[in-house]
């Protein structure tokens, strides 16, 4: 007994003389040793960032949150082993305090956000919280960022330590810029969200042949339209690139002119499918029709088909212009995040 008595005094006394003889010589290099510890945490928080600003998607990013989670751990466990400074407890303390605060952050604020994205979809609403709750965890980790930024400007002050404001370190620069773009993609994906959300009802009424609905989901279309490109003239540009916004603008239009012109042609043309359906049943019901009634149905018979062919036109060239103004929203997203968000790993 006595000797494993021993043995766990000098393992305690081999520890102790370890965190000893690494404490920093002074209080620039104890400030080093601080945000060191936690060094490898924010690389591992910026390559989700970027990551998820490329895809888009949270789930399929979902093993990079796995892995700053793991980081923050680690860089916990590190700052926990770090000695006091002369018996001055604050920037230690201070810095735990911010690794607490991120592993919530990315354990339930960026889990909310992963779970959230399966529904995000289903409906406007939905969407703006998935996007506000994107910013407000934005802003919690802007906030732990700036308060361990005012503990260690303080601590410097108390030791005499000069700090170099005037130039910021790369990952830094990298994490600011990232917050910034988040927050415009985001103001202009749900722009062009609400307006491509409002198409789906119209195509969903349509396809249901529900013409009152269409008609409400086609004025609702048109005012998501007008309020967008309304909206658009307060975001033109991002770092002087106006690309994302010129890609949301041109789908805005084309929802517009939906909106304005083709919609109501094709309404008229569900009106007269209705029209004719009710006339061929009178039709159908009738024993022997008229000389005159069979000539107003034959003439019935050939403007429904006249319609039926220029619905078809109508509906082939609008599908063609989707198509082609959502590729190129697509694109546009992808090329505006690899040209402001560059991989970071």
């Amino acid at each position: 007994m006595l000797k494993k008595t021993c043995l766990l005094l000098l393992s305690i006394y081999v520890l102790v003389h370890s965190l000893l003889a690494q404490t920093p010589n002074g209080p620039g290099e104890y400030m080093t040793a601080i945000s060191s510890a936690y060094g490898d945490m924010n690389q591992k928080y910026m390559a989700y960032v970027s990551a998820a600003a490329h895809g888009r998607r949270a789930r399929k990013v979902e093993k990079l949150r796995q892995q700053a989670l793991a980081s923050i751990d680690a860089s916990r466990d590190k700052t926990i082993m770090l000695p006091l400074y002369k018996g001055d407890n604050s920037l230690r303390q201070a810095s735990i305090d911010y690794i607490k605060l991120c592993y919530n952050i990315f354990s339930e604020d960026y889990g909310k956000i992963v779970n959230l994205e399966e529904i995000a979809e289903q409906s406007i609403d939905q969407m703006e919280a998935y996007l506000l709750l994107q910013e407000k965890t934005s802003e919690k980790l802007k906030q732990a960022n700036e308060k361990i930024h005012k503990a260690s400007v303080e601590f410097a002050a108390k030791y005499n330590v000069t700090l170099v404001e005037a130039q910021k370190d790369e990952l830094s620069e990298k994490l600011e810029k990232a917050g910034r773009l988040n927050h415009y993609m985001n103001e202009v994906f749900l722009v062009f969200f609400k307006c491509n959300f409002q198409e789906g009802q119209v195509t969903k009424f349509m396809n249901e042949n529900k013409v009152g609905d269409i008609e409400q989901a086609r004025n609702a279309l048109l005012r998501y339209a007008d309020e967008g490109l309304t909206k658009l003239e307060t975001l033109k540009s991002f770092d002087g690139d106006p690309s994302l916004a010129a890609a949301c603008r041109n789908f805005l239009n084309f929802c517009k002119t939906n909106a304005t012109s083709n919609l109501p042609k094709q309404l008229d043309y569900y009106v007269k499918k209705d029209n004719f359906e009710k006339l061929k049943k009178a039709m159908d019901a009738k024993g022997s029709p008229t000389k005159e009634e069979i000539d107003s149905f034959n003439a019935a018979v050939k403007e429904i088909n006249n319609g039926i062919n220029q619905f078809n036109q109508l509906n082939n060239k609008m599908n063609a212009e989707r198509n082609a103004v959502y590729t190129a929203w697509e694109s546009a997203q992808k090329a505006f995040a690899d040209t402001h968000m560059p991989y970071y790993k």
